[in-house]
């Protein structure tokens, strides 16, 4: 399989420079809004701010009266730049109609990789702040600092970091070169995709692949190659995409994560998908990533 770098996956590729070295800066808002070049993106609860032509980009100033507005709600973050100019985030608890909020997922298909790069580093940090308000060491509210990167707390001094949760998603094949595909048992009827799961405590990725293939669908995995990541902030995933190779080939589902699986050839899934028997993933997922590499062109239909 050719082009396992990441080439065309939505959100892998970052074109923000996110300028680490001025997070510590006391007045890196002030400095940021000193630039009349200078923008902010506004996300809350799952949605983002948009226009016709996608991500809606406030002024600072324009910023600034929506944080008042909101008060002590909203928290401001610091991008970095892009195409030279300072780039931040209002992170509130609502985002108002008049800025045509919309999902993350319902925009994300038709954004470049600039406005992907941004909208998923905004998104993971405003997740993260709106989840973690208090002291996980001794219970006291705690306070963002470093330009929203860090919390720190008041009383014990400790300082908690934006969570990550590493989770691995896998295309396995067998030795006739046919891609295994599972269907959850609250998704709607025909929807298949790749296996995944979280990485636990103490296991290497690799061994999270085998564990999870194993334990959904009774399937032994031997060879394990890594393909590609991609952040997924639904609400802080970081997706990390593997090809399998399975040893075994009777399927025996858990149930409970999965409650259906199918071995598919190419034109298995062609023939179902085209007659609608079968949805796949939506385009801006690694998992569609990982299919369209394992069919060799974008195969027809999606979620």
């Amino acid at each position: 399989m050719a082009g396992l770098d990441g080439d065309g996956l939505p959100f892998a590729a970052a074109a923000h420079d996110r300028r680490a070295d001025e997070r510590s800066l006391p007045d890196w808002w002030e400095r940021a809004a000193a630039d009349p070049d200078s923008r902010v993106l506004v996300v809350g609860d799952g949605v983002v701010a948009t226009e016709e032509r996608g991500l809606r980009l406030l002024t600072v100033a324009d910023a600034e009266r929506l944080a008042a507005d909101a008060g002590t709600d909203s928290e401001r973050l610091l991008l970095g730049t892009h195409g030279g100019a300072p780039v931040l985030a209002l992170s509130m608890p609502v985002v108002p109609e008049s800025l045509r909020p919309r999902s993350v997922r319902a925009v994300a298909p038709g954004l470049d990789e600039g406005q992907g790069g941004l909208l998923v580093h905004a998104l993971g940090l405003a997740n993260w702040h709106s989840t973690h308000h208090f002291c996980a060491r001794c219970g006291v509210r705690s306070v963002p600092d470093q330009a929203g990167h860090v919390r720190r707390c008041p009383d014990c001094a400790a300082v908690h970091f934006p969570r990550t949760d590493p989770a691995v998603i896998m295309l396995v094949t067998d030795e006739h070169d046919r891609a295994l595909l599972g269907h959850a048992p609250d998704w709607p009827d025909g929807r298949y995709s790749t296996l995944a799961g979280f990485v636990e405590p103490g296991e290497s990725l690799e061994t999270a692949v085998r564990r999870e293939v194993a334990e959904e669908v009774g399937i032994v995995v031997g060879e394990v190659r890594y393909a590609a990541s991609q952040p997924w902030p639904f609400p802080s995933s970081l997706m990390l995409g593997f090809f399998g190779r399975a040893e075994t080939a009777a399927i025996r589902v858990d149930g409970d994560e999965v409650s259906a699986a199918r071995w598919f050839s190419r034109d298995d899934l062609r023939q179902a998908a085209e007659a609608g028997d079968v949805l796949l993933p939506r385009g801006f997922s690694i998992s569609r990533w990982l299919v369209t590499r394992w069919y060799g062109a974008e195969p027809p239909g999606q979620w």
